[in-house]
């Protein structure tokens, strides 16, 4: 049974292995499709460490081919979705009960190992069953959603209230139909006149370049006021500076990421007018609210360029994103394993 199991930086290998339930709480997952995530790449070329050897492998679906006696609300022949993160188990909020409180977070791929294989065994809440109108591919997106979902509430804004995207490539415009979704309202900046126009296509109002006209566009969206609170996009190009020039005293920056940033913030900036810098890198927690969300049509993710292979060799796909950094944001590339 295929595994593909990463045994150091840029050696990934396939060597088939067999796994079996081993307690009344688990569930053994025929693993259907898989995206290659931006995570998996940086995983892959050692920007993000982890102790070899390792599964990659952070977003798939699958279908539940055996569920122990103990497994609540899950059961042979259902799809479902791996949850990406869990809490640590360790920590003092995890052993007092308050996991959505874990101190140090766990990823797949990187702290335990992901689903880059035919089956994974796992405990059955680590795991969350789709509905139908949830389809595969809608399901591979849900932690960017959930992550969106997770900064709306960091946010704690009122509807009506103005939120500054900084980035308008993939994550920026989902994040922006999230805001949309809860009758915040979005104001996306970016550089790339394709993305502010696929920006609008997905119906997000205000969506400007930022170059010198930025300062006018901004004050006629906000009636001469500046954002109540900024987004900052690690996926964009733009400098994380700009989003305190957004944004007025007393106001929020997030900064949103799932894998890694390097990123200068003004000391200055943050001490004279006064602003809360929240990081946000994961969704642990929203699974389920984000697929009561799908199922609701809060997103379109038609905005993603989909490659969906049957054939694949995922070291070389991998070896392709390090040797191409311009490859395309908004490409999803999934493997479909079972055909």
């Amino acid at each position: 049974m295929e595994s593909w199991i990463l045994k150091g930086v840029k050696n990934l290998v396939n060597e088939p292995q067999s796994v079996n339930i081993t307690s009344p709480t688990q569930v053994k997952v025929k693993v259907s499709h898989l995206l290659i995530t931006e995570a998996d790449k940086l995983l892959y070329e050692g920007v993000i460490k982890a102790k070899y050897p390792k599964i990659p492998g952070r977003a798939a679906v699958g279908i539940v081919t055996e569920a122990g006696s103990g497994c609540y609300g899950v059961e042979k022949g259902m799809r479902v979705y791996f949850e990406p993160t869990r809490a640590c188990g360790e920590c003092l909020a995890c052993k007092s009960g308050k996991t959505k409180d874990c101190a140090s977070f766990i990823s797949a791929g990187r702290d335990f190992d992901g689903f880059m294989r035919d089956f994974v065994v796992c405990e059955y809440n680590e795991v969350a069953p789709l509905p139908d109108s949830v389809d595969n591919i809608l399901a591979l997106c849900i932690e960017n959603v959930a992550i969106a979902e997770n900064i709306y509430d960091k946010l704690n804004l009122s509807a009506g209230q103005r939120v500054a995207v900084v980035g308008a490539d993939a994550e920026g415009i989902l994040l922006a139909q999230v805001l949309l979704y809860h009758k915040i309202i979005p104001v996306v900046i970016d550089n790339n006149p394709s993305n502010l126009e696929r920006a609008k296509k997905y119906g997000i109002f205000y969506a400007f370049s930022a170059d010198d006209e930025l300062e006018t566009n901004l004050a006629n969206a906000t009636s001469g006021n500046l954002c109540d609170a900024a987004v900052f996009c690690a996926t964009t190009k733009l400098p994380l500076a700009l989003a305190a020039r957004l944004i007025g005293k007393g106001k929020t920056i997030v900064l949103s990421c799932n894998s890694i940033m390097n990123a200068n913030l003004p000391a200055n900036e943050v001490l004279e007018k006064n602003l809360t810098v929240i990081g946000v890198s994961n969704a642990y927690g929203y699974t389920d609210a984000v697929i009561n969300m799908l199922v609701q049509g809060a997103v379109n993710i038609d905005l993603f360029e989909k490659k969906i292979l049957t054939e694949y060799d995922a070291a070389a796909l991998l070896e392709e994103r390090v040797q191409n950094p311009s490859y395309p944001k908004n490409t999803m590339t999934i493997l479909k394993m079972v055909i």
